[in-house]
């Protein structure tokens, strides 16, 4: 069994030049909560999400983008 990607903090951290550590800095959290954030362990909460994607300079949206489709998704 796969293990389901919920966001894509990761992704956007490496595309933007940002590291975990300001992450945790700018949202006053551990390195690792960041951590578990990013290998999809654990997930921020909503206001964590929206404060996540004005540190990038990115929509909420753009976070929670689905990156793998199962045949019976309808899109």
């Amino acid at each position: 069994m796969e293990k389901q990607i919920y966001n894509r903090i990761k992704a956007f951290l490496a595309l933007k030049h940002k590291t975990n550590k300001q992450l945790a800095e700018h949202l006053s959290v551990s390195q690792q909560t960041v951590s578990k954030w990013c290998t999809n362990y654990s997930q921020p909460s909503i206001p964590e999400l929206y404060n996540i994607a004005s540190f990038l300079q990115i929509s909420v949206c753009e976070l929670l983008e689905p990156t793998t489709f199962n045949q019976s998704d309808n899109f």
